[in-house]
C-alpha cells in the first residue's frame, strides 16, 4: 500500500472560502489525489517558492510550509478559485504561466459566477478548465488527462 501513495498526483487547491476549500479537498482525496490546500494566491506562490519579493523569500519561509517541503515541491496541477481577496485566481494563473519552472503545471480555475468573458480570458491565458461551483465529482474526473500532461514535462 505504501507504494501507491508514491504514485499519487499532487494537487494544490487554492480557495479563500473554508467551505469550498474543504469540499474540493474532499472531492480530490476521494479521487485518490494528494492535496495541499491553501487560502490565498500568495500562499500558493509561497508554497511553490515563487514569492514576489526575493529578500522576503530568503528570510521567511511561511510557517505553514516546512523548509523540506518548500525545497522540493512536486505539484501536478493547481486548482484555484477566481474571486479571492488580494490576488485573484487569474493573477495566480498569470504568475504561474510566466514562471519558467512552473509554466507547464496545468491550472484549473473555479468560480461561482458564470461570466463568459471571464471564462474565455482565463482559458485564453492558459487555464486548462474553468469549473463552475459547486465543483462536482464529475468535474474532478475531468482532471485526469491534464494531470498526465503535467507529469510528462
Amino acid at each position: 500500500m505504501g507504494m501507491a501513495t508514491e504514485a499519487k498526483f499532487h494537487v494544490l487547491a487554492v480557495d479563500d472560502s473554508v467551505i469550498d476549500r474543504k469540499l474540493i479537498e474532499r472531492l480530490l482525496k476521494t479521487s485518490s489525489y494528494q492535496v495541499t490546500a491553501v487560502d490565498s494566491g500568495s500562499k500558493a506562490l509561497e508554497f511553490l517558492g515563487l514569492n514576489n519579493n526575493e529578500d522576503e523569500q530568503r528570510n521567511s519561509i511561511p510557517s505553514s510550509v516546512s523548509p523540506e517541503e518548500h525545497q522540493d515541491v512536486d505539484v501536478n496541477l493547481i486548482i484555484t478559485d477566481y474571486c479571492m481577496p488580494g490576488m485573484t485566481g487569474y493573477d495566480l494563473l498569470r504568475k504561474i504561466k510566466e514562471s519558467s519552472s512552473f509554466k507547464d503545471i496545468p491550472v484549473v480555475i473555479m468560480s461561482s459566477e458564470n461570466i463568459p468573458s471571464r471564462i474565455n480570458r482565463c482559458l485564453e491565458d492558459g487555464a486548462e478548465e474553468f469549473f463552475l461551483k459547486p465543483v462536482q465529482l464529475s468535474d474532478v474526473k475531468k482532471l485526469g488527462p491534464h494531470l498526465m500532461k503535467g507529469r510528462s514535462k
